[in-house]
């Protein structure tokens, strides 16, 4: 079994108000992920995900193309080792 890594995201650009965080939901059920995405107060949008290596690398470049409607100007990307925190991925409330 191959070892689970943790990638944390911060979305920048037009990536609220166009449907990302169902977006990103979607594709992270889709991809087997767990963990979770919100919006931040910022206007940005910032994902906590863990999966496989190779699950995980399919997320992050299609966060940084995002669903029509979005602009992305700027994808930051962290990788740690999964924590094994969560069962499932979810929208959350918003960072306020």
């Amino acid at each position: 079994m191959e070892k689970h890594e943790r990638l944390h995201a911060v979305v920048e650009g037009r990536v609220q108000g166009v449907g990302y965080r169902v977006f990103v939901y979607e594709h992270a059920h889709a991809l087997a992920l767990t963990g979770w995405v919100r919006n931040r107060r910022n206007g940005s949008v910032e994902v906590l995900a863990e999966g496989a290596p190779a699950d995980l690398s399919t997320l992050l470049e299609r966060l940084r193309k995002g669903p029509r409607g979005a602009l992305v100007t700027d994808v930051k990307a962290e990788w740690n080792a999964a924590k094994g925190d969560f069962a499932d991925f979810e929208i959350e409330a918003t960072e306020w």
